[in-house]
């Protein structure tokens, strides 16, 4: 069962181009991605120096800063688009919507 709109074709967008795309139009998701991950990494990394914290104390401050940091980038994304829907100047050549 397919939509009508739906393709499965080989000439559809590959993975790689609609990241693109959509990067395009909410340029703060792969930035949150990206400090998600860089949360982690640095997190997993200063494991193994956490001195006498606790095992459970010291991924609760990971968890917590990497959720920081996506609600950030999400926060700063909407406040972008709420910019170019609202404030941003528009170009009269183009129709209203």
């Amino acid at each position: 069962l397919s939509s009508p709109g739906m393709s499965w074709s080989s000439d559809s967008e590959s993975q790689t181009s609609k990241l693109v795309r959509k990067s395009r139009d909410a340029p703060f998701v792969p930035i949150g991605m990206a400090g998600f991950a860089g949360v982690v990494a640095y997190g997993l990394y200063r494991l193994k120096s956490r001195g006498s914290m606790k095992m459970s104390v010291h991924l609760i401050h990971m968890r917590v800063a990497a959720q920081g940091f996506v609600v950030g980038a999400v926060t700063l994304g909407v406040i972008y688009s709420m910019y170019k829907e609202y404030l941003a100047p528009r170009d009269p050549s183009q129709s209203s919507k």
